[in-house]
This record gives structure tokens, C-alpha cells and sequence, in this order.
């Protein structure tokens, strides 16, 4: 395995400690910080199309930069770890960025902000992935893992009341997170948006209406998955 270190595209720890303090020191509420940020771009690099910055920035910034000078290393730092995504995918060398919460027994990693930040990510091309999740149960099944870190997190609501994933349970959902990601790259690699997909995003757009869909797809609001 190639270190995440040795590949040029990724950030070094200094870089990451100073993109997580900008946007922990400019957050609103709601705001994605470091792990949200890292998850959103996740699902961008292995969705089924690409999604311009100009989409996704909105999500990650939400005021002017103070100077033309900051805005430029903010926006470098972005675009690196964007790009980080697809080449450690590449080499097998992709690493989750989660949180830490303080518990009763101390520190423990959480899965809440990167899953918060992967279903934002899903929602900038919503038509696309509902479609193919309602028709499609096998791309259902490789999200399996990243569905039961968000069900535990609260971040996907589920209609069935499920029991909290156990420790164990909890850290191998997500061990299992880069190998999902590169699956769910080869499934819209090997089963690219059809042409029917693509009229039906663009049939309406000018009218402002939303996709007549023949089966209603799992549904999301405000960034959380309802299924």
C-alpha cells in the first residue's frame, strides 16, 4: 500500500490542521467542518457524474474570505483534497477523516460529520442516485456499511427502529468505508448514467419541476436520508 504521505495530491497534517482551523473558525450552524468536508467530497468522487466547484463550494463556504490571499489558500487546500480522494482510491490508500467526541470512557472516533457530508454529496445529484437506489438493489447493498454508520450516527433515518451498532460492530462499518467507496466507483464505472437518466434530469430543469419518477425513490431533506 502506497502512503497517503508519498502521494503528492494529498495534505500533509499541517495543511489538514489548517483547513480544519478555517473552517471551525468561520462555521455557521449546520456548517460542514474537516470530516463533513472530506465526506462530501467522497461521495462527489465516486457518484455517478461530476460535479463542478462551483456546485459544491456553496456547501463549504458560507462567507467572503476576510482577504484575496486567505480565500487563494483555502481554495488550494480544497482542491487538493479533493483531488486527494480519487488518487488514494487509486492505490488503495483512502482514509476516512472522522471526528473525535468526548464520552464517559474518553475520546472516541465518530462517523457523524464524514456521513452528514457523504449524504450532501449524494443530495447534488439526487435524481441520479434515487433512481438507481429504488431500481437497483445491489447499489442499496455495497452502501450497506455507510448506511449503518449514518443510521447509528442519526444522520439516516430509518423507518425500522434498529439497535445501536456495538464497538466492534461500530469500527468495522467503518474499516469497511474506503472499500465501499472504491465498490460503488466500479458500479457507476460499470453501469454509467443511461441516456433516459440523463433526459430526465434535463427534461423539466427549464421549468423549474421536479423528475416524474414511475417509483417513488427513498426520499431526503436537509441533508439526512428518509427511507
Amino acid at each position: 500500500m502506497t502512503a497517503k504521505t508519498e502521494w503528492p495530491s494529498s495534505l500533509d497534517e499541517t495543511e489538514l490542521q489548517e483547513l480544519d482551523r478555517y473552517l471551525r473558525s468561520h462555521s455557521a450552524q449546520g456548517a460542514l467542518l474537516l470530516d463533513g468536508v472530506h465526506g462530501l467530497l467522497s461521495a462527489l468522487a465516486v457518484g455517478p457524474l461530476p460535479v463542478l466547484p462551483d456546485e459544491w463550494l456553496p456547501e463549504v463556504l458560507h462567507e467572503p474570505f476576510a482577504d484575496e490571499q486567505e480565500g487563494n489558500r483555502v481554495l488550494a487546500l480544497l482542491a487538493k483534497l479533493n483531488d486527494s480522494i480519487s488518487a488514494e482510491l487509486d492505490v488503495d490508500a483512502y482514509t476516512p477523516i472522522v471526528g473525535e467526541v468526548d464520552m464517559e470512557a474518553g475520546p472516541t472516533v465518530s462517523a457523524a460529520g464524514w456521513c452528514e457530508g457523504f449524504s450532501r454529496g449524494i443530495d447534488l445529484r439526487a435524481d441520479l442516485w434515487e433512481v438507481r437506489l429504488t431500481q437497483d438493489p445491489h447499489l442499496m447493498e455495497l452502501l450497506g456499511p455507510v448506511m449503518a454508520l449514518a443510521v447509528d450516527e442519526g444522520i439516516l433515518r430509518a423507518e425500522v427502529q434498529f439497535e445501536k451498532l456495538g464497538e466492534d460492530e461500530y469500527d468495522e462499518c467503518l474499516a469497511q468505508v474506503p472499500d465501499v467507496l472504491m465498490a460503488v466507483n466500479h458500479y457507476w464505472e460499470a453501469k454509467p448514467v443511461t441516456e433516459d437518466e440523463m433526459r430526465t434530469l434535463t427534461l423539466v430543469a427549464d421549468a423549474g419541476q421536479e423528475p416524474v419518477q414511475a417509483v417513488q425513490p427513498p426520499r431526503h431533506r436537509a441533508g439526512h436520508w428518509l427511507h
